[in-house]
């Protein structure tokens, strides 16, 4: 019975499942009780058999082969042989006691049963329930487990439970993170701006527009810094206004190459493009070409010793990528999921002496979901990574 159920229950709809399970349930108990009948009936016929005479046994086995042409002479043998009660509609009749006893036999099977088939369900609720007790406690590394043989339905809400509290879980590690990083970042250029400040009020440094250039630019930083988190939280928010357009991808590639030029030439870098000039984005324009700023400007501040930066596209039913591929040190892969965290840098092969804030991927990430695709990160086998940008196809 249980294979049964276990059977029946894929690919369908919660109330379905259940439906199906308690119907078997139904069928299996009418079942039981038929043949439990229907075995009483053959065990007491054969023992009334074997209670007659020889002679009058074998007569009543020759003549219920065709009982209706042998009616009266049957009838004088049951007179005989038989108790007339059994033949009574009545409730003094056995069969009826025989029926409640079967059907009373029956309730706890059919308890059993049930609870049998209500195991996974209620299984899978407890564990998502415990789950989301611990993670309402702070611990959000809680898993809900998906439990063999319960409801699609009910094992798809435990998996998107887990995603939920591994983004939470990711959330929780970056606001741990980027506190501490965020007084750094904030700090290190709001002090040498005061500093600067500070000593042009006590004549150290001359009161002169080359030091008020300098107080500037820090104060830019932090604006920048500023600017970039305000953007992360209207992409995660959902609330990124974007300005879509459809517009060629390889003119853009090329226009935000042709801005890193001084700097690819300074590196000794020359890029290899291979973009189709009939390739179509949709999307906004300006923020993706800041995601491809962003990219050229990693493998530029990171990558530069491999002297290798490519860019190609190409394409699915519905999404559009671009890749932005360089052969730098590349990334140990454990470290490669938090590459788009905030504030992420790594200590070995994209050391924190480069600069930056650690923002780069992070936003470039969040415009690519913003427009209904994902940014993709990979280590590239001969060395280096590969920044994949997937867009919406433009029909």
């Amino acid at each position: 019975m249980k294979r049964l159920f276990s059977r029946r229950q894929k690919h369908i709809p919660l109330w379905r499942w259940v439906g199906v399970r308690m119907s078997a349930l139904a069928v299996f108990t009418v079942i039981a009780i038929a043949f439990g009948m229907w075995l009483r009936f053959a065990i007491e016929d054969a023992i009334k058999l074997r209670q007659l005479p020889p002679d009058a046994r074998h007569e009543m086995i020759t003549l219920r082969v065709t009982p209706r042409a042998n009616e009266a002479r049957l009838w004088q043998l049951f007179a005989r042989y038989y108790d007339v009660v059994d033949f009574l509609p009545g409730l003094a009749n056995r069969d009826w006691w025989m029926l409640g006893v079967l059907i009373a036999g029956s309730i706890p099977l059919i308890l059993l049963g049930g609870l049998l088939a209500s195991r996974p369900l209620s299984r899978q609720f407890s564990n998502v329930a415990g789950a989301a007790r611990r993670v309402s406690e702070g611990d959000f590394s809680a898993r809900a487990n998906v439990i063999p043989g319960a409801p699609d339905e009910l094992a798809s809400f435990a998996m998107d439970f887990n995603s939920m509290t591994t983004k939470l879980q990711q959330y929780e590690r970056e606001v741990r993170e980027s506190s501490v990083m965020l007084a750094h970042e904030l700090r290190t250029p709001l002090n040498a701006a005061m500093g600067r400040v500070q000593g042009m009020l006590d004549q150290v440094f001359p009161n002169s527009d080359e030091q008020l250039r300098m107080v500037h630019r820090q104060l830019e930083q932090i604006n920048r810094l500023v600017g970039d988190l305000h953007l992360l939280s209207l992409a995660r928010a959902g609330q990124l206004v974007l300005e879509r357009d459809v517009f060629p991808l390889e003119e853009l590639i090329s226009e935000r190459v042709a801005w890193a030029a001084p700097q690819l030439r300074e590196a000794g870098i020359v890029p290899e493009i291979d973009v189709p000039k009939d390739i179509m984005a949709y999307g906004d324009r300006d923020r993706i070409g800041q995601v491809l700023s962003i990219l050229i400007d990693n493998a530029l501040r990171y990558a530069s010793s491999g002297k290798s930066l490519s860019i190609d596209v190409s394409s699915s039913s519905s999404l559009l990528y671009t890749s932005v591929s360089d052969r730098g040190p590349g990334v140990e892969p454990a470290l490669v999921p938090q590459m788009i965290d905030r504030f992420w840098r790594a200590e070995s092969s994209r050391a924190r002496h480069w600069g930056g804030s650690g923002l780069g991927l992070s936003i470039a990430s969040a415009i690519c979901q913003a427009h209904g695709g994902a940014l993709e990160i990979t280590n590239r086998e001969q060395g280096g990574i590969c920044v994949r940008m997937g867009l919406p196809r433009h029909n």
